[in-house]
């Protein structure tokens, strides 16, 4: 067994300074994650249940995405407004403001929804996408449990109060994650700050983002809130600093100003207390391993997926990849085969394994070749 430990660049990808690493989160529930390695930062019984208010949304969003995505919905398409969902609008509820018999397209429908918090856009956006909030809900639990949001269950598109409506802030990581990875260019709409409707009727409305941390120099650009008053204020957040992304939701939170002061906390925690790490990019060539009896000496190996691993700034030290393989490795060789495995330890226990692949094929020399070849390894050691 050939085992190779190299050094890889490590490049810090954020420095600041230095938190408590006992961080106490004045929250029922939070959870915190680097987005790019996955690794989990934080928890406060991530798993409890809660009613996610506002951060339904973000499932809301998602499925239109989704549809937007296989071509099945355009953002031009437009919605004809219900009784029901004009009557949110009328009933305390956040808002758009649309009226009755309104044509109103998809994409203003998802601003007044991601920016104003509309609960009337939700309803009528469900309704032109599915024919009735009830069959929209069913759905957005579908999707969920796609996604492996196992404490799950929606019954409505907007979160307004109901106790067979919940989720956990693992869950909404989960959807936050998601929608991040797979509509880049639709999360943009979380980062706006105000959205103007030139309602039917009356003056146009122009109304403010509720996520707070968007108007910090934090580098905040979404989510989405959420506010109950059994469930008090939520947050669903995330910030990019420096090619670097955090994601954390936290519910329960007594006021408004708890909710951004203790999610302003627990983000920065996450980039002062902690380095990202890159190892490996997939489908880049990562090392070259000896090869015997083929016609190149070496092969170039790689992962079949990117690899990041967040650890403590006072740590990096401990952290520590290795190339092991039986080698050297006989010709032929198959693009694509497994050759061995990258392996990634910190403190001398194994945190990460992955296949390594070989990068192009190599053929097996000619007989007299693989005699001479043979001969020389006898005598002289030489592959």
């Amino acid at each position: 067994m050939f085992k190779k430990i190299f050094i890889i660049n490590l490049t810090i990808l954020f420095l600041s300074s230095y938190l408590n690493a006992n961080i106490q989160i004045k929250a029922r529930t939070a959870i915190l994650q680097d987005f790019l390695s996955g690794e989990i930062l934080y928890e406060k019984d991530p798993d409890r249940s809660i009613y996610p208010a506002s951060m339904t949304k973000i499932m809301t969003s998602i499925i239109a995405f989704d549809l937007i995505k296989s071509g099945d919905l355009n953002l031009e398409d437009k919605f004809i407004i219900s009784e029901k969902a004009w009557r949110l609008s009328t009933a305390g509820y956040s808002s758009m403001f649309i009226m009755v018999g309104d044509e109103v397209t998809v994409e203003n429908l998802l601003r007044g929804i991601i920016v104003a918090s509309g609960n009337d856009a939700c309803i009528a956006l469900a309704e032109g996408i599915a024919g009735t909030e009830e069959e929209f809900a069913i759905l957005m639990t579908m999707k969920a449990k796609e996604l492996g949001m196992e404490n799950t269950n929606f019954t409505n598109s907007s979160g307004i109060n109901d106790p067979d409506n919940y989720s956990t802030v693992r869950d909404i990581l989960i959807m936050s994650n998601y929608l991040i990875k797979e509509h880049p260019e639709y999360y943009q709409l979380f980062s706006e700050k105000e959205f103007t409707w030139d309602r039917t009727g009356g003056d146009p409305i122009t109304q403010g983002n509720r996520n707070p941390l968007l108007y910090k120099n934090l580098g905040a650009d979404g989510i989405k809130t959420g506010y109950l008053a059994v469930e008090k204020y939520s947050l669903a957040s995330s910030l990019e600093k420096n090619g670097r992304r955090l994601i954390a939701v936290g519910s329960g939170f007594e006021t408004k100003n708890s909710r951004s002061k203790e999610s302003t906390k627990l983000l920065t925690y996450g980039i002062t207390n902690f380095d990202l790490i890159e190892i490996a990019k997939a489908k880049k060539s990562l090392d070259k391993v000896d090869v015997w009896l083929g016609k190149e000496k070496q092969v170039s190996v790689y992962v079949n997926e990117d690899i990041y691993k967040t650890i403590k700034k006072a740590q990096k030290r401990l952290l520590k990849v290795s190339i092991n393989y039986n080698g050297p490795v006989e010709a032929p060789i198959k693009k694509n085969q497994i050759i061995g495995k990258l392996n990634i330890s910190y403190n001398e226990n194994i945190i990460g394994e992955y296949d390594l692949l070989a990068a192009n094929d190599v053929k097996k020399v000619n007989i007299f070749s693989r005699l001479m070849k043979s001969i020389n390894y006898l005598i002289w050691g030489d592959v």
